[in-house]
């Protein structure tokens, strides 16, 4: 017993030199040694805790865009071209507009996303893509806080088809607007760096080709069959969610000039001069549409899977986390997902009026997913 003892006097006497030697050594300036000690894992970020309806009625709603002061958003409807106004707790819903010369392709074209400018409160500015009589648009329109006008295109020639026409736009941190463009159904587009098929595409306010794009175009990456979901995280980075062929769904992270393999790849090949994804899925399990960031987390809406993806991300490396999946199967095909500014919730839609849900008009809802 008096053995243990001692030993234990002596290793506190040897803790309590080793701390003042190490003080010392730091008050001189000195680089002191510390022999490495396994850190505590990283406390996870939150996962959805609750969900609530925050309205009903609603016909395809496929794009959301927040007002700069979070009180309200404009959400799109595909096939009929309304935009309309909703209050942040739902109460108010408003018709403010359609969209001009748009048209539906008899499957995904039509009016797609919508992207409220952040200096809306000086500019009024709110951004549309959508399907017209010779191919997909982006298009500006200025809302007043009650009613939309003054139509302008910004650009066209975007081949349009009955399906992948991408359609998802989204102001980045730089002040530029990024679109997601489809194949249209013609594979060798995506490859093509002089089309605008296949693409993300960067452009000013006005409908230019953003300063510093990598190929002195539109385009900003390439090698897309179908990308629907857009979203930038706090590190400015841009991930995106991409609808496969047969076998992989993708999400990547976007950065410029990087070629994203389609068609020579579906998910993860090793073909020189593509870039693979960070996370893959079966189509049954996915199909995604729109992303949205919360909470060190890509939220990914699912169609044919039906279900929202949550998939952690690491603001200190591109490494991502296990996907976990929620709310499988019980609220149908989900479209758009929307971060809700100054709170840890989505807004989350569904699309099971757009033929392959097989529900009527006027049964999509949309709902707040509050992130514990």
């Amino acid at each position: 017993m008096h053995d243990s003892r001692s030993s234990i006097r002596s290793r506190r006497r040897l803790v309590r030199k080793t701390a003042l030697a190490a003080t010392a050594a730091l008050a001189a300036g000195l680089v002191v040694y510390v022999p490495s000690v396994s850190a505590a894992p990283a406390a996870p970020a939150g996962e959805p805790t609750d969900i609530k309806t925050v309205s009903s009625g609603w016909t395809i709603p496929w794009g959301t865009s927040w007002l700069p002061d979070g009180k309200s958003a404009l959400v799109t409807e595909r096939d009929d071209f309304r935009v309309w106004s909703i209050s942040a707790d739902g109460a108010t819903k408003k018709q403010v507009g359609t969209v001009p010369e748009s048209q539906t392709t008899g499957g995904e074209g039509g009016l797609m996303g919508v992207a409220v400018d952040p200096q809306w409160a000086t500019n009024h500015y709110v951004y549309v893509m959508h399907t017209s009589s010779e191919g997909n648009r982006v298009a500006r329109m200025t809302y007043d806080g009650s009613s939309l006008s003054g139509y302008t295109v910004l650009l066209k020639g975007i081949k349009k088809a009955r399906y992948h026409n991408g359609g998802r736009l989204a102001f980045g941190p730089d002040g530029y607007l990024y679109a997601t463009t489809g194949d249209a159904q013609s594979k060798p587009l995506a490859q093509d760096k002089n089309s605008l098929n296949g693409k993300i595409l960067r452009m000013t306010r006005d409908g230019k080709p953003a300063p510093g794009n990598p190929f002195d175009n539109y385009v900003y990456s390439l090698g897309h069959r179908n990308p629907q979901g857009i979203a930038f995280d706090p590190q400015g980075r841009l991930w995106e969610a991409e609808l496969g062929d047969a076998t992989r769904d993708e999400l990547n992270l976007i950065k410029p000039g990087k070629n994203y393999g389609w068609p020579t790849c579906e998910g993860n090949c090793n073909v020189s001069g593509m870039t693979n994804p960070k996370k893959t899925w079966g189509v049954a399990e996915a199909s995604p549409s729109g992303v949205a960031i919360v909470d060190g987390a890509v939220y990914m809406a699912a169609l044919k899977g039906q279900r929202m993806w949550r998939i952690p991300i690491n603001a200190d490396n591109e490494n991502v986390g296990t996907a976990k999946a929620f709310y499988v199967g019980q609220y149908g095909r989900l479209r758009s997902v929307t971060t809700v500014p100054g709170a840890k919730a989505l807004w989350l839609s569904t699309t099971n009026a757009d033929g392959n849900g097989g529900q009527p008009d006027g049964a999509d809802k949309i709902f707040r997913v509050t992130i514990g």
